[in-house]
């Protein structure tokens, strides 16, 4: 019998899922009402189902169109259940009210509907870590109130959707503050007209796409930024010079890029405490003075790089520097680390540069690694040295 308590459209709509997906939690057995009973992941307001969340309980089953007959649920959150197929219903787009829509590391595919740009509501959308494809949906730049983006880790293609006299873009989202696209297989260019001084975004993910050109100077439109990950694309070109007006990003990876022109000067950038250049093809040039001007700076890595010269004292001592990571440059001469180096500094690693000399001075007792270099060749007197053994024997003294 179906309750009188829970609405009685609601009520059959959970009864049908209940039945149409395998290993609901045993609570939802005590009885045929949702409300009166508390479902386990059930949440209502005045008899109507107002949530419906069950994250990680190994849900096995398909996202039928009939759970769009819950006309007043505001949050789905059906996440981490890799048991959950098929592609998603267009009829999803039908929950006017919906605001938070969870569907990550789940096992869907197909398209993303067009439809799911009619969500209004929407603040939340993450979709990721599933097996989608197809392009973006432009229809997503509807959703004005949408903060958070998440297609990550999926097999998206195509470009990035920008709006058009004809068609919304994500350009359009001015509320987002996080844009996940990474981990995809999107292509094209950049557009320059995604950024903008009235955008929001805190955290813009790119990463392990396969974006060509250029990085568009708009980026530097948008002082909210904390986290900007391009790396492991196909982009090439110079950085653009006012990337350093990005005050507030923390962490910056242009990793694994065609980048070239100038290392990019990240001199007042004092926020950040990752950076990561390597494997680009940037103009040879000695360490630049901001290697030891960024105080919050935790990792600094650029592997595979152009850099010569001497390594600069002061680097070691940057008071939060846990990791340097500049194997394979062409950096000479003698290193010296200094003695008020960092007790936070966990990892040197140096090998493949053109290093000859070394003056420990205080003894550094973590890992350094400086295999490869003149300083460990057999008639230094060095090569014996820990820090001279191929970095798989390197271990902490």
């Amino acid at each position: 019998m179906i309750s009188s308590v829970t609405d009685p459209n609601d009520a059959a709509v959970l009864l049908s899922l209940k039945n149409s997906w395998q290993n609901m939690p045993p609570s939802l057995d005590k009885s045929n009402d949702p409300c009166d009973s508390r479902w386990e992941g059930v949440t209502c307001n005045n008899a109507r189902v107002s949530r419906l969340g069950l994250s990680n309980t190994s849900l096995k089953g398909k996202l039928y169109g009939d759970i769009s007959g819950l006309t007043e649920l505001r949050s789905l959150d059906l996440s981490f259940n890799p048991g959950l197929t098929g592609p998603l219903s267009p009829r999803l787009g039908n929950m006017k009210i919906l605001s938070i829509l969870i569907l990550a590391g789940c096992s869907f595919n197909g398209e993303i509907p067009d439809e799911l740009g009619n969500l209004a509501e929407l603040s939340f959308l993450a979709l990721n870590s599933n097996n989608f494809s197809g392009a973006i949906p432009p229809s997503l730049g509807k959703l004005s109130k949408l903060y958070w983006l998440d297609l990550a880790d999926n097999q998206l293609t195509g470009t990035i959707p920008i709006s058009t006299y004809h068609s919304p873009g994500l350009d359009l989202l001015l509320k987002a503050k996080h844009f996940h696209l990474n981990k995809n297989q999107l292509s094209g260019f950049i557009p320059a007209k995604l950024f903008s001084s009235k955008m929001a975004l805190i955290h813009l993910l790119l990463d392990g796409n396969r974006f060509t050109g250029t990085i568009p100077v708009t980026l530097g439109l948008i002082k909210t930024l904390e986290v900007l990950q391009l790396d492991t694309n196909a982009l090439i070109g110079s950085v653009p010079s006012d990337l350093n007006n990005l005050t507030n990003v923390n962490e910056l990876n242009l990793a694994h890029n065609y980048l070239s022109g100038p290392l990019p000067d990240l001199s007042g950038m004092n926020s950040l405490n990752y950076v990561d250049l390597s494997n680009n093809s940037f103009d040879p040039s000695e360490a630049p003075l901001w290697f030891s001007t960024l105080p919050p700076l935790t990792t600094l890595a650029i592997e595979f790089g152009s850099l010569q010269g001497v390594v600069p004292e002061k680097l070691f001592s940057l008071p939060n520097l846990q990791l340097v990571k500049l194997k394979y440059n062409a950096f000479n001469d003698t290193l010296n680390m200094g003695d008020s180096i960092n007790p936070q500094l966990q990892l040197v690693d140096l090998q493949n540069n053109q290093i000859s000399r070394i003056t420990l001075g205080y003894e550094y007792k973590n890992t350094l690694i400086l295999f490869g270099n003149p300083v460990c060749s057999s008639s230094s007197g060095a090569s014996n040295a820990t820090f001279c053994q191929p970095p798989h024997q390197t271990t902490k003294s």
